[in-house]
């Protein structure tokens, strides 16, 4: 029989595995997207955890590089001057910087700066979504 300590080694461990497979899993799908679109991808997911910990936003839960306007991807380095976060279903402007790796893959940095909250009469000009 397990102990409680050897259990919770145990689920630690398995919770690892499934979080390595979980990123090797992600890793797969990011290979497949063409570059730009893999950067696009990755400084979304970069962008969530980055608002997530640096804003009085809670429930952030989506990121697009383009609402307003087309973000400019050029030198591994997305600029987005028109995104949108989601938090709780409601949904605020936000441009954002995010420099990738070279091979697009993971997001070295993401700057940002929030803005307002967009009005759901506008949602469906912009493409958002409750």
């Amino acid at each position: 029989m397990l102990s409680r300590v050897n259990l919770v080694v145990l689920l630690t461990l398995v919770g690892g595995m499934q979080s390595a497979m979980a990123d090797a899993s992600m890793d797969r799908v990011l290979k497949e997207l063409e570059p730009e679109e893999r950067a696009h991808q990755v400084c979304n997911l970069r962008g969530i955890d980055a608002v997530r910990k640096g804003s009085h936003l809670k429930g952030v839960d989506r990121v697009t590089t383009t609402v307003q306007k087309p973000a400019l991807f050029k030198d591994n380095v997305v600029t987005a001057k028109g995104g949108a976060v989601r938090a709780k279903n409601r949904w605020y402007f936000l441009d954002f910087t995010c420099a990738v790796t070279d091979d697009q893959m993971k997001a070295k940095t993401f700057d940002y700066k929030l803005g307002g909250e967009i009005p759901e009469a506008k949602w469906e000009d912009y493409g958002l979504w409750k």
